[in-house]
């Protein structure tokens, strides 16, 4: 027999986390637990305001499920039973855990990986001053890719410059979280190229993205808001160079490794991503990591103390997890 069991866990955040949307001092996660005959899968989530969602109302969307959890409800039913988002990523990650204790088969070799190598994930540096984001950024210049955080109301040409001027030899990926606009995203795209920058993320909000197709993009553009699951992949084809994978976007693993392939498909490559969890949440995440161009998968880093166990992190080498962890 099954049990669903569902907490709001609170791990504290190193600091503050600051994005064009705000500041956050601690990551508030949803986890979902279900234990079947001595087998435990444990899925997490992080709810985003920016989608409508909050801790109590994917938690209250997990309970609400708990008849059909209990009575069985495989991986396959729940992509019709859920919608895409976090509540389904919770519940989705902690069946396919389920399923690895259950069959002693790992995740990785269920979805076709015969290795599961380390990765190499950005780091990332909060919206601050020009000043304090190149103190940040030399602090970090051992790691060989920064994404650093822009979006704010003006200074952003000069922050562009001084994180480039501070770790010369980065690989950066500008991440502006819809906060450019049309009458200024050609200058900030055209300082990123001038400063060598790989990336430009979601640099203007989903509903006006459409402007990106009457612009020179010097950079290559990544959509992160503006793709969710497959339904929304279509209409990024001459907006977007590359595609940000969220398990927390897609509702769970099983839309992510559907979405990866039908990105790829379209010449999309891949970048998978995270918002601010812990190892539980990044772990998952971790099977798509060597279908990417990019791996953003840094959130335990930026936590002042993770789960135990967590995943392994050499500098910003990320390392798959065991058993224990996930998968």
């Amino acid at each position: 027999m099954r049990q669903l069991t569902v907490s709001i866990d609170r791990f504290p955040i190193a600091g503050k986390f600051t994005i064009a949307r705000g500041s956050r001092t601690e990551a508030v996660v949803v986890t979902a637990t279900i234990t079947e005959n001595g087998a435990v899968g444990h899925g997490e989530c992080v709810p985003y305001p920016r989608y409508g969602e909050t801790v109590e109302g994917v938690a209250a969307a997990i309970e609400a499920i708990r008849p059909q959890i209990e009575a069985g409800l495989t991986r396959e039913a729940l992509q019709s039973l859920m919608p895409a988002g976090a509540a389904r990523n919770a519940v989705d990650c902690a069946l396919w855990d389920l399923d690895a204790k259950r069959s002693g088969i790992r995740a990785h070799v269920t979805v076709g990986l015969t290795r599961w190598p380390p990765a190499t994930t950005a780091y990332t540096i909060s919206l601050d001053t020009p000043e304090a984001m190149a103190g940040a950024a030399a602090k970090a210049a051992e790691r060989p890719i920064l994404k650093v955080k822009f979006g704010g109301p003006e200074g952003d040409i000069e922050r562009i410059r001084a994180v480039r001027q501070a770790v010369p030899q980065a690989t950066l990926i500008a991440d502006a979280n819809e906060g450019w606009t049309e009458g200024n995203i050609e200058a900030h795209l055209a300082a990123c190229a001038e400063a060598g920058y790989a990336l430009v993320e979601q640099p203007l909000p989903a509903r006006s993205d459409g402007f990106l197709a009457r612009i020179t993009r010097p950079v290559p553009i990544m959509a992160d808001e503006s793709v969710h699951d497959r339904q929304s992949l279509q209409r990024l084809v001459g907006l977007y160079d590359v595609v940000n994978i969220k398990l927390d976007k897609t509702g769970g693993l099983t839309e992510a490794l559907a979405l990866a392939d039908a990105a790829e498909a379209l010449g999309f490559p891949l970048m998978i991503g995270c918002m601010v969890g812990t190892s539980l949440a990044m772990a998952p995440a971790m099977v798509i990591a060597p279908r990417c161009r990019f791996v953003d998968l840094d959130g335990p880093l930026l936590l002042a103390k993770d789960r135990e166990p967590g995943l392994k992190y050499e500098g910003s080498l990320v390392y798959p997890p065991e058993p224990a962890l996930w998968g």
